[in-house]
């Protein structure tokens, strides 16, 4: 079901098992994932990860809100937001602090604003580009692996 919506609002859209995996995740008790319905269709989905694949959260064990997508067409109602109301619920079961990593192109913008306006702050580590920290004077793609990481105390 949820490749299905996906593959219709990204035609670019091809891990089929992106959505398997995850629910292996989930009976296995490692994430937890939301799903946005609007008038019974999906509006998108998000994820917390209790096992971070970023370094510092997995040395602070700091789970991770990961994969907010939220449609185009419902986009501007609320509803990254209820995600994160409840995914920082959720959190603040097991841990102190919440985390995520955007990206830093244009396309984020939105996202970033929304981050920094719930309280989200840059943890202070710098780039990374899948998951492996960004050295001064290094290339790297400007892609959707290219992230900075935010964190905001829950208690």
């Amino acid at each position: 079901m949820l490749d299905e919506a996906f593959r219709a609002q990204y035609p670019w859209y091809q891990d089929r098992n992106y959505f398997h995996t995850c629910l292996e995740q989930i009976s296995s008790g490692q994430r937890v994932t939301l799903i946005a319905l609007v008038d019974g269709e999906i509006a998108g989905c998000c994820h917390l990860l209790y096992e971070s694949k970023y370094p510092h959260f997995q040395d602070k064990n700091i789970p991770e809100i990961n994969s907010l997508d939220v449609f185009p067409e419902y986009r501007r109602n609320k509803i990254a937001s209820r995600f994160f109301d409840e995914l920082e619920l959720i959190a603040a079961n097991t841990s102190e602090y919440i985390g995520l990593g955007v990206g830093l192109y244009k396309d984020y913008g939105n996202a970033q604003m929304m981050y920094s306006k719930r309280g989200y702050m840059l943890d202070g580590k710098g780039m990374f580009y899948n998951n492996v920290e960004v050295s001064p004077g290094q290339s790297v793609i400007v892609d959707d692996e290219l992230l900075v990481y935010l964190v905001k105390e829950l208690r």
